[in-house]
């Protein structure tokens, strides 16, 4: 049986990670704590896919596992569209190929985005504005922003999927 170890203990992570690998793989995923390498609010894109892919390396070598998976959420700004936008990205190794994919990107409110960019988490910036505790393990920003449409598990598990895609398919070959 292929086994996965995700580069975290969130229960958010890993479900997102049973989602994609159960369907394609028929894996056991299991999480482990590492090191992301990264500020624990990456800001910008390079700084949150660098996450995931110290995630995912650290996870692999933490294990004995076909592949270790790297998540990461951060926030960033993106020229020529106006705000600070809730990334999410995730990385997949094997050991000899690494490979890269991204969740949705949703704009934070304005009052949301100051104080994020006033070097503050999203998090708990997030648990203050809406009343909660630890939404990073909940729904998440992802749900909190959309009014329950999209949870987090569900916008992380995009990005675990399109991690996976150059493993589960010949498209990226040639």
């Amino acid at each position: 049986m292929t086994r996965i170890v995700v580069g975290s203990t969130n229960p958010v992570k890993v479900a997102a990670t049973e989602r994609v690998a159960g369907d394609l793989l028929g894996a056991t995923v299991e999480g482990v704590a590492v090191d992301s390498g990264v500020p624990e609010q990456p800001r910008g894109r390079a700084e949150t896919i660098a996450g995931a892919e110290n995630r995912a390396r650290r996870a692999l070598a933490a294990g004995d596992a076909d592949y270790g998976v790297g998540v990461e959420g951060g926030v960033a700004e993106t020229d020529g569209t106006p705000g600070t936008w809730l990334i999410m990205w995730a990385a997949v190794t094997d050991g000899e190929r690494l490979a890269r994919g991204g969740g949705p990107s949703i704009r934070l409110p304005d009052d949301v985005a100051r104080r994020v960019r006033e070097g503050r988490e999203l998090g708990p910036v997030l648990d203050d504005r809406v009343g909660t505790s630890d939404v990073g393990e909940g729904a998440g920003a992802a749900g909190v922003l959309t009014g329950g449409a999209v949870d987090r598990e569900s916008a992380l598990s995009h990005a675990v999927a399109g991690a996976f895609g150059p493993f589960v398919t010949d498209h990226y070959e040639g």
